[in-house]
């Protein structure tokens, strides 16, 4: 699949067969979100990989929309250091997710709403508080559930994109 095709074919999915992910395929997966790019090549972002399922289960009890993490057959914590870009973390964790689709594996990103739930589970670094940010240690910006999709479940959920014409504004925003 080529780039484009993968990118505006790819969608969230939160339904997951228990095929597991091959080590190679999972490898590429995490290769793609090594080399996304980030701010002044900081490289801010870590990723802790989770393949025990009922360890999976455990960790999706620190977010409050985890439910994909539930069925998935890995997890992927993308983490950022106190001085790192939530942005960079994205850049990732979507370099991640289109490469996964690329081998035919389906992702959802889940949110994690209590950082000290996550930090303790998955034992991160905790540092002292960033001068600048006032971040202390190490954080999770989402974890990427990925499986195979469940082919009885539509990916789309029956909604369409949005048309482009009401997407994207030329020069200025100007009401319709």
């Amino acid at each position: 699949m080529d780039a484009y095709k993968a990118i505006v074919t790819k969608r969230d999915t939160r339904a997951y067969t228990n095929q597991p992910i091959p080590d190679e395929m999972l490898q590429r997966i995490l290769q793609a979100g090594r080399m996304a790019g980030s701010s002044k090549n900081t490289q801010p972002v870590r990723l802790v990989v989770i393949r025990d399922r009922e360890w999976l289960k455990e960790v999706a009890e620190c977010g409050k929309f985890s439910q994909p993490l539930l069925g998935a057959q890995v997890g992927i914590a993308v983490c950022c250091a106190p001085d790192g870009s939530d942005f960079d973390a994205g850049r990732a964790a979507q370099n991640m997710m289109v490469a996964a689709w690329n081998e035919g594996i389906a992702t959802c990103p889940t949110s994690v709403h209590d950082q000290p739930c996550i930090i303790e589970k998955l034992g991160l670094p905790r540092g002292g508080e960033d001068p600048v940010t006032g971040r202390k240690g190490w954080r999770v910006v989402v974890i990427i559930a990925l499986g195979y999709p469940e082919p009885s479940v539509p990916m789309s959920m029956g909604r369409e994109r949005m048309r482009i014409d009401d997407y994207v504004h030329w020069e200025r925003w100007v009401g319709r």
